[in-house]
């Protein structure tokens, strides 16, 4: 654990990140005024959920931050997010597949949430009892835009009350039905949050008003790994989804930097956020609208949890990669644990990113973009101790795997790098739920960017 340090430095804040096989907890000092915030240093314990209760593993984490790192933590107030229990899971249900489907999915990734179902029109009986087996930490039910479709919504409304399942629900559609579908489910006992419509008209996007719904109903209603609730009774705020923390941080460096792009590596899954409207030269051939911020996430793509996935979808011999340990320590496990780390940066960003197709109609050729226009990208950030810790993360994300045929909209090769060398996307984002001037510069100085100001953001000479 290392020598004892003399003299303890004291944390005003301790932010917790608890993960699915790491828990962080990251020291500051000096938010209260906002101009002089400071990173005092960062504990880590194992998660331990396998163990019946994460306060064990947040409790070695803090011990780790006082007696390796000399942070005093004895005042300090407890803010955390998580995502041990391996993410809020979600059903979606929408009219259709294009637009209040796809409208819906967008706001509940955004939120941190794992979708593990999605339905178009009406919910097949199939559909539902897949429901009740997946027994979602949250139901989102969308459908028609406003002043639209009101019958296959209420329909699958009452479909999904019939369940009685004990999950919240967050209505956000057709605005016309909006006092028959709470009614609907508070007589069943169904707690039923009622937001904008997702998809108020055609060809808008409104994600997000369900977004801060679903991260707030996450913090109130969602206790999943074990030992939580005891967590929740000693943080500061409502805890809230790993994923919608870090989402908060790349806004933030977003409104300080510009067009950003941020890759997340976990030990269950990768993560990859971007804030951007994209390339005006693209925007005239999108086929559906896309929000300005964007989360995807792959389950199939941690490097500890679902090593031997990744190793299936880039391709490779698996037989390479069965001892990877979460900390690695020697340098044959650090070598192992880079490569499954370069696997899961190229192949999230190939399958956030959009793509350039050519159609044929009447009018002869046409170019059209589907998905995600990441050309107008400037800045790529890294962040996860797997990037940041094992001291290949700049090599790997200024390595991106190329696309020779030039149809994916990757980032441009100029884009600007960066590491959050301090591991502190996921406590900033909490952070900035009270201190945001803090957060934001604690984000530029973990970057190594100078300047504090928005905008025109450079990195350290």
């Amino acid at each position: 654990m290392g020598k004892p340090i003399a003299r303890m430095k004291n944390a005003e804040i301790i932010a917790a990140d608890i993960g699915s096989t790491i828990t962080k907890v990251s020291a500051f000092s000096g938010l209260s005024d906002g101009h002089n915030p400071c990173f005092l240093g960062q504990g880590l314990g194992l998660t331990t959920v396998a163990e019946g209760d994460v306060a064990q593993g947040l409790a070695a984490a803090r011990k780790d931050l006082e007696t390796r790192v000399g942070v005093n933590t004895r005042d300090a107030a407890l803010m955390a997010a998580s995502s041990a229990a391996g993410g809020l899971r979600m059903t979606v249900h929408g009219l259709t597949r294009d637009m209040t489907l796809r409208a819906a999915r967008e706001a509940s990734l955004g939120a941190g949430a794992i979708v593990a179902l999605t339905t178009a029109g009406k919910i097949h009986p199939d559909a539902i009892e897949e429901v009740r087996q997946i027994k979602p930490n949250i139901i989102l039910l969308a459908g028609g835009v406003d002043y639209g479709d009101r019958e296959i919504v209420l329909v699958n409304a009452r479909s999904l009350a019939s369940l009685k399942l004990e999950t919240p629900l967050v209505y956000a559609g057709n605005k016309t039905v909006s006092g028959e579908i709470r009614r609907l489910f508070e007589s069943v006992g169904i707690s039923v949050f009622i937001v904008e419509n997702v998809y108020p008209r055609i060809d808008e996007l409104n994600i997000d008003p369900v977004r801060k719904v679903i991260q707030n109903v996450f913090a109130r209603h969602i206790v999943t790994a074990p030992g939580m609730e005891n967590v929740r009774e000693m943080v500061r705020d409502d805890l809230i989804p790993t994923p919608g923390a870090v989402m908060r941080s790349t806004e933030i460096l977003a409104e300080a930097m510009g067009d950003v792009m941020t890759v997340d590596v976990g030990g269950a899954t990768t993560d990859v956020h971007s804030v951007t409207e994209g390339s005006p030269e693209f925007s005239k051939m999108m086929i559906a609208p896309e929000p300005r911020s964007k989360r995807t996430v792959e389950g199939d793509l941690g490097v500890y949890i679902n090593a031997s996935r990744i190793v299936e979808a880039a391709g490779s011999e698996p037989r390479k990669f069965k001892d990877v340990r979460p900390i690695p320590e020697t340098a044959s496990e650090r070598e192992v644990s880079g490569q499954l780390v370069r696997w899961a940066v190229d192949i999230s960003i190939w399958r956030h990113a959009g793509d350039l197709r050519v159609a044929y109609g009447a009018y002869g050729r046409n170019e059209l973009v589907e998905g995600r226009d990441l050309s107008a990208v400037r800045h790529v950030i890294g962040t996860g101790g797997a990037l940041t810790r094992l001291g290949m993360g700049m090599e790997i994300l200024h390595n991106i795997k190329p696309d020779p045929r030039k149809s994916k909209l990757l980032p441009p090769r100029d884009a600007a790098v960066y590491l959050d060398r301090n591991n502190i996307m996921a406590a900033a984002g909490v952070l900035a739920r009270r201190f945001p001037e803090a957060a934001k510069i604690l984000l530029l100085e973990s970057l190594g960017v100078a300047g504090r100001s928005s905008g025109g953001a450079e990195p350290d000479g």
